[in-house]
């Protein structure tokens, strides 16, 4: 029996992505790989530098796949007394700002006087809590990355960010280049916090400016291959869709702007997909025609998870409790406290098995 192709897309959100991390630990526990055909995974921002060591680890057979992004996660959290102390600061700083106690000071991250402060905060820190290059070159590779160079066969992994010069989407995708330290530095770019990152003579921010994670380019075969159309995308999802009360104080509303933003992209991915579905559903394309984009039969973006067996594909969130978002804040998407990133580990760990075990009744109830 054919196993269900799947993909899977993180979306982006700082520290916050440690959930993503939990999930995809969970997942890859439940042997993910073995259960179904995995064909592809992409990201943005935190989400991407998570898919990049996922895909990483399966590129490179390692057991248990897990362990290199967990192992990066851990090592990425403040460990010593003076990164606590900055981490600390830092978060409790922008939380008193954002409460209008403070007043904002605007700087560039590319000003001498930010490079001066930047590097004399690194006393008596690890090089690689202060510098993010140093710890992605530290859990990847990027010469073996180059050395591999495109690989076309599955799963395919695909980085969102941002032109800043051309205001164009860029995309980053294993199976056409070899993956670059300065893809997921782009993917992660935050304005005010990183510089735009220079690649291929163009300059590049974050990709919550993008896809925030790409979807489309998953289930586009120009893009992943032949034979790489998923049936299912699996997004794993950091901003909550709704909110129950209007925000009222200045923290809540950058909260919930940030959040908003951070759903755009996401919502205008589906709601492309689900036009041509409906072209699909109306007989608009010829079976042939479909044929040749890997599409079978009429397919469907579900509500839930309780899908018609006559449509295999859906899209369904993988995201945290509401209880949880409740508990988070925009300045914890900075925070890298031992504490917060073992808790959303841990939570993502719980919802990740918790989706498995949903879709398992499901698919034994329906039969599909």
């Amino acid at each position: 029996m054919a196993r269900t192709k799947i993909a899977i897309a993180c979306q982006g959100g700082g520290s916050q992505t440690a959930f993503t991390a939990g999930v995809l630990k969970a997942l890859c526990e439940a042997k993910l790989q073995d259960q179904f055909e995995f064909v592809g995974i992409s990201g943005t921002s935190g989400g991407a530098l998570c898919a990049t060591l996922v895909w990483y680890a399966l590129r490179k057979g390692e057991q248990p796949i897990w362990r290199r992004l967990i192992e990066f996660w851990r090592d990425n959290t403040a460990q010593s007394g003076p990164e606590r102390m900055i981490n600390n600061a830092i978060i409790e700083w922008l939380r008193m700002v954002n409460r209008g106690m403070l007043p904002m000071f605007q700087t560039s991250p590319a000003s001498p006087l930010v490079q001066a402060m930047s590097e004399l905060a690194m006393v008596g820190q690890r090089r690689e809590f202060a510098d993010f290059p140093a710890l992605l070159r530290k859990h990847i590779d990027f010469d073996e990355l180059a050395a591999w160079g495109p690989q076309p066969t599955a799963p395919v992994l695909v980085i969102g960010a941002a032109s800043v010069l051309s205001g164009q989407l860029r995309k980053f995708n294993s199976s056409k280049e070899a993956i670059r330290i300065e893809h997921i530095l782009a993917s992660a770019a935050v304005p005010n916090l990183f510089p735009a990152v220079q690649v291929d003579r163009d300059a590049l921010w974050d990709g919550l400016f993008s896809d925030n994670p790409p979807i489309d380019d998953l289930v586009r075969r120009r893009i992943v291959g032949d034979g790489n159309i998923p049936q299912e995308i699996w997004i794993i999802k950091i901003n909550p869709t709704a909110r129950t009360s209007a925000p009222v104080q200045p923290n809540e509303i950058a909260d919930r702007r940030n959040q908003l933003e951070g759903n755009v992209s996401v919502f205008q991915n589906l709601k492309w997909i689900e036009l041509i579905n409906d072209l699909i559903l109306e007989g608009a394309f010829q079976p042939d025609y479909l044929a040749r984009f890997d599409i079978p039969q009429p397919v469907r973006i579900p509500k839930a998870f309780a899908s018609a067996p006559d449509k295999p594909f859906h899209i369904p969130w993988i995201e945290m409790s509401d209880e949880m978002q409740r508990s988070l804040d925009y300045e914890g998407k900075l925070d890298r406290s031992p504490e917060n990133v073992e808790t959303l580990i841990t939570h993502g760990e719980e919802r990740g098995r918790a989706f498995l075990a949903e879709r398992a009744r499901q698919v034994g109830a329906t039969g599909t």
